[in-house]
Parts: structure tokens; sequence; C-alpha cells
């Protein structure tokens, strides 16, 4: 079921938030289903406890991963040749951005569609994470550093703690 709602997620990268929170509640109860659940128990233990990362940071980690693949030559070319590094942009390079791994996001029109096209949230998205991005070169260590980054997010440590009935 997870499958299905992280496939092509990174599609929904600026959708609505009526639609994010209808994503999460198929989120959430795919995980009241893992645990055998209640509707009446709280959620977050459930998901801290499978490690599943909220949908919008879901959205943002395959995004993250996708741009990744790009900058290491492993994504096909059509999205490869959309990003641009700042440090190739002739007006840039006396900038201290120029030494960074930032992606130059480029400019859109409107906010409803072209902040969602690839090379705009790409950029955003690639931009947030760019202090690690540059030196992780392997796509499983950037995937778990990633990842570790997102969960942080998700559930920070002062979080409360809620013990579920399974969990002592």
């Amino acid at each position: 079921m997870i499958t299905n709602v992280d496939y092509c997620c990174s599609t929904l990268a600026g959708v609505s938030g009526s639609l994010l929170q209808r994503l999460q509640s198929v989120l959430n109860a795919a995980a009241r289903l893992v645990f055998s659940a209640r509707w009446s128990e709280h959620i977050m233990p459930l998901l801290r406890e499978q490690h599943w990362l909220k949908v919008l940071e879901r959205i943002h980690f395959r995004l993250c991963v996708l741009t990744h693949r790009c900058l290491r030559g492993t994504a096909p070319p059509y999205l490869a040749d959309t990003l641009q590094s700042t440090a190739d942009v002739q007006e840039r390079c006396r900038l201290k951005s120029a030494s960074t791994s930032t992606l130059v996001v480029p400019p859109t029109r409107r906010a409803t569609v072209g902040d969602r096209v690839f090379p705009a949230d790409a950029s955003c998205a690639w931009n947030s994470h760019s202090n690690f991005g540059q030196e992780i070169q392997s796509q499983p260590a950037f995937r778990q550093k990633l990842k570790t980054t997102l969960f942080d997010i998700s559930f920070p440590a002062d979080w409360p703690s809620y013990s579920c009935i399974r969990c002592p």
C-alpha cells in the first residue's frame, strides 16, 4: 500500500493542502492496518515506530533523491538537462553561492503551475539540503542521510512520545 502512495509522489509537489491531508489519511490508515490499531489511537507513535515519513516529507525526499541522481548522471538526460548549478552561471561566478552545490531556481510565471515544474521544485528542494548534498557521492548514503534529516523534521526529539498499546 505504501508503494502506491510513493509511486510518482514527486509529481505531487506543490499540490493543495487538502489533497495532502487526504494522502496523509491513506498513510495513517495503512499504519493502523499494520498495527491493528483503533481509529482512536494516536497515529504519530505508529508512524515513528515504522520509520515512515509524513506525506510532505516523502515528496521532498523523492524530489531530492531524483535531483541527486540527476547531478550524478544516473537519471534520464531529459531531467538532468533541466537543472543548472549556480557555479555554471557566468553572472554568479564571483558570488559566494558559486562555491556551493546549490541549483538555480528558474523563474516561473504562475505559482499554481509554474512552481510545480520539475526544475523549479527540485531546485528548491535540493537547495534546502545542499549543505550535505555535495559531499555524499553514493546514492544509498545520500538516501540514508536525507531520510534521517527529514525524519527528525517529521518527528522532532522534543515531540511528546505517546506509548502505544503494544509498546512498553
